[in-house]
């Protein structure tokens, strides 16, 4: 995951958003300690409440003029000209500082929020036109890692700044120097192009949040991945809004020791994200999103019992005495438990509403998503202002939220966009074997059907193609081996149809799917290999991908052949119970036959041209230099040999070759 940050395509957008949301939350906080310093009593803390919204408020009517800036104009050269702006707004926040003038400050606030407003969708939208589909989960985990922690460090920087009443130089110097590095890490950005020019700019700021609404309430998957997400951040919200008086009321501790509470909130945020990240590599996997709701209505619940068990505590000084009582842990734990399933569910919906949201209109779909998210915060925010005011204690409140994360996961995995099946065998396989799938795009490439040909080295194969797939394919399937008690289960699952080459109304059925517009999945060989290379390609199997007339994606699968699955023995590999498992999808081939071949000479053509491109998907995906590789083949023509083995110099597997001559 750490790659990326090295990478250009992605570590200036990171570090742009890391700046600016410590420079945010920096402000912000320092704005608070100045208000109370200024204003204690009850007249201070509703100004602190005001400052919040006031910088909340610029998402709702803003987000659908970023959306649509983002998708008219190059996104890079958009991020440098709002990064400008912030450095301007941070030098108006500096002479508020300097005259301790809290109207100077929150109006800087107020631009800090117009211009995060109008930056959300970019650095969303920017994401999938640099990273591979499959590589959406582990930016989108880096970017919530980042911002959690940058939030954590302006909240702490903050309370630092403003010690003693607060030193106008190290306000200035902090403020000054975030934006600078932020402005110019935003020059770094690649360029994205325009993925909407003709786009007409609607800056009625109304209608055009309006109109965003009605297009992600168009499209049924996207409307539901963004309440899914901003089920999150109200969650998130609430959490951390009753994290001070808990801390300082309930429990009795300081300052700091809200700051270590954040700190751990931080850190479990992004190593729930990381984990998402990790068990959603490869394609859209929402099923950790009803469990992970799961345990965080379940953390909750413990929370709300937990604080509900405490008696009100005397004021306690310092950290150590803080965290000597089991209670302090327990609500450590708690927090950082929800944290984590927190982190977890919010990687994969975000990375598929980016994957799902078509390229002219994805910054406008995830304006639409920060709007749902800014209006799900502020409504549970109000509705929890009004509980508490009508009399619930902190623990009630905690117990409303388990039950809403509980009630929210039954509905989620009701109308769950994604097959369980599939993203529960694709967890395994990731979990397991720490699958790695590469070159998922080209399978979008091929059209909405097309011939997926895999090379086949273990029963677990067609359990990896099926969790591979966003949609429902047809199996292809060997005849005999679909009559095995063992296969059964499997066939109920799927939508399998047998293979019989004695059969050509079994092959005509099986053409006619593909031409209906299904994906048909194919292992050409038949059947598992017993060499640990390219098994002899059944002509019927070519014969279908050349009547079909769709494309053949070629997919090749190593690693599953070391597992106790395949049928190589000890002495061809060595056998291990969860081996790495690497999987390369190649560009979409055309397979084209001479016309004028008929009957058994054109199916014999068929499969003969399927197995080409079979061997060269092997050939591709290795690292045999192919000077070697054609000298080789002649010398094994001009003596007549049929089949050559070559070794990998990297990995050191063998790659056999039947030549037809």
């Amino acid at each position: 995951m750490t790659s990326l940050l090295t990478e250009k395509r992605f570590a200036p957008l990171f570090l742009t958003q890391f700046f600016s949301a410590f420079n945010d939350n920096f402000l912000k906080n320092t704005l608070i300690f100045l208000i109370l310093f200024q204003m204690a009593g009850p007249q201070g803390e509703s100004l602190v409440t005001i400052a919040g919204a006031i910088f909340i408020f610029p998402f709702f009517i803003l987000s659908g003029v970023g959306g649509e800036l983002a998708d008219k104009f190059d996104k890079g050269v958009v991020a440098r000209r709002l990064k400008l702006v912030e450095f301007v707004a941070a030098a108006i926040a500096v002479g508020g500082f300097w005259f301790h003038s809290i109207p100077i400050l929150i109006f800087a606030l107020f631009l800090f929020g117009v211009i995060a407003a109008l930056f959300g969708p970019l650095k969303y939208g920017i994401l999938p036109d640099h990273l591979k589909m499959e590589e959406l989960p582990k930016g989108n985990a880096l970017i919530e890692g980042g911002t959690f922690l940058a939030v954590l460090l302006g909240t702490m920087a903050g309370g630092f700044a403003m010690q003693g009443g607060g030193d106008p130089a190290q306000f200035s110097i902090g403020m000054l120097v975030l934006a600078a590095l932020c402005y110019a890490s935003s020059w770094y950005i690649p360029a994205t192009g325009s993925a909407a020019p003709d786009l007409k700019l609607n800056f009625n700021l109304f209608t055009s949040t309006r109109d965003l609404l009605k297009t992600l309430w168009r499209d049924a998957r996207l409307w539901r991945t963004g309440v899914m997400s901003s089920l999150f951040w109200m969650v998130g919200a609430i959490v951390l809004s009753l994290l001070p008086p808990l801390v300082k009321t309930t429990m009795g501790g300081e300052e700091l020791i809200v700051s270590a509470y954040l700190a751990v909130f931080a850190i479990s945020i992004a190593i729930g994200s990381a984990i998402g990240s990790f068990l959603s590599s490869g394609r859209i996997v929402l099923l950790p999103a009803p469990v992970s709701m799961i345990f965080m209505g379940l953390w909750s619940l413990d929370l709300a019992y937990e604080v509900a068990s405490l008696a009100p505590a005397a004021e306690v000084h310092g950290v150590a005495a803080f965290f000597s009582t089991w209670s302090a842990w327990h609500v450590a734990i708690d927090l950082a438990g929800l944290a984590i399933a927190g982190g977890i569910f919010i990687v994969p919906t975000f990375a598929s509403i980016q994957a799902w949201a078509p390229a002219e209109h994805r910054a406008r779909i995830i304006g639409a998503v920060n709007v749902l998210n800014a209006a799900f915060m502020v409504g549970g925010a109000g509705v929890i202002g009004a509980l508490q005011a009508a009399g619930f204690s902190l623990a009630m409140v905690f117990a409303l939220v388990g039950g809403v994360c509980l009630l929210s996961a039954i509905w989620i995995f009701a109308i769950l966009p994604t097959n369980p099946l599939r993203d529960f065998i694709s967890i395994v396989l990731r979990a397991f074997y720490r699958t790695e799938i590469t070159g998922m795009e080209n399978i979008a490439k091929a059209g909405p059907n097309a011939i997926i040909a895999l090379n086949h080295v273990s029963f677990l194969d067609a359990a990896l193609a099926l969790s591979m797939l966003d949609k429902d394919p047809v199996f292809a399937i060997d005849h005999t081996i679909a009559q095995r008690w063992w296969v059964k289960p499997f066939l109920r699952l799927t939508r399998a149809m047998p293979l019989d080459p004695t059969r050509p109304l079994a092959t005509r059925r099986l053409i006619n799917a593909v031409q209906g517009g299904d994906s048909l999945v194919i292992f050409p060989e038949g059947r598992l290999t017993v060499t640990g290379g390219l098994m002899k390609v059944y002509d019927g199997a070519g014969l279908i991908a050349e009547k079909s007339g769709v494309k053949v994606v070629p997919v090749r699968i190593e690693g599953f052949e070391a597992t106790i699955f395949s049928r190589l023995n000890r002495l061809q590999v060595r056998r291990r119970w969860f081996p790495k498992v690497k999987v390369t999808v190649l560009e979409p081939v055309d397979m084209k036959v001479d016309p004028n071949l008929k009957g058994k000479a054109r199916r014999q053509a068929s499969g003969a041209a399927l197995y080409q491109i079979m061997s060269d998907m092997i050939f591709k995906t290795s690292n045999i230099d192919r000077s070697v590789f054609d000298a080789v083949v002649e010398a094994a023509k001009i003596h007549g040999t049929s089949r050559i083995c070559l070794e990998d110099p990297v990995s050191g597997a063998l790659t056999y070759k039947r030549l037809l001559i």
